[in-house]
């Protein structure tokens, strides 16, 4: 078994609601069980302009799946909540990412753990140390705190949203 996180990002079609259905769905994944969720924040986009805000939040799964088969798993997931992919960053009814998988460094055409852009995104790092220890060194890289101190980002605000893990 190993605990990794994902990103859930979502900016269309009742977003609350599709971090909710998420969840309810990688709830149900084989061979793996969620073992947190961190709050849900308000972000900016990343992107093209005249987007709405998105919601986000991480969530610790602890699994068998290999990664690919996790990705592939997200990625249907992603397709039954009616993801659309015509334009790079652009809104979306859900986005799942692997930001973490174990220790493991990953670098396949498909997938790339640690996510390349973590650094970059306080929409992914501080929910990210809200269920996982700070002083966690992301593989190849610093410890998240660190990496957190040092993201600029863009706004982001932490809302009332809880996420049901049950």
């Amino acid at each position: 078994m190993i605990t990794c996180y994902l990103g859930l990002g979502s900016n269309l079609d009742d977003p609350e609601r599709q971090l909710q259905d998420a969840l309810a769905a990688l709830a149900k994944l084989p061979r793996s069980r969620l073992a947190a969720a961190s709050p849900v924040y308000r972000s900016e986009p990343v992107g093209p302009d005249g987007q709405d805000d998105y919601l986000n939040a991480v969530v610790a799964l602890i699994t068998e799946l290999q990664p690919l088969e996790l990705l592939d798993a997200l990625q249907a997931i992603e397709n039954n909540q009616g993801r659309v992919r015509d334009e790079r960053w652009g809104p979306r009814t859900i986005d799942l990412d692997i930001l973490l998988f174990g220790e493991q460094r990953i670098d396949e055409p498909r997938l790339q753990v640690p996510h390349p852009a973590m650094a970059e995104r306080n929409f992914v790092l501080v929910p990210l140390t809200d269920i996982c220890d700070p002083r966690l060194v992301v593989p190849g890289g610093s410890d998240l705190a660190t990496l957190a101190d040092r993201c600029s980002g863009g706004r982001l605000e932490r809302t009332r949203i809880r996420l049901k893990t049950h």
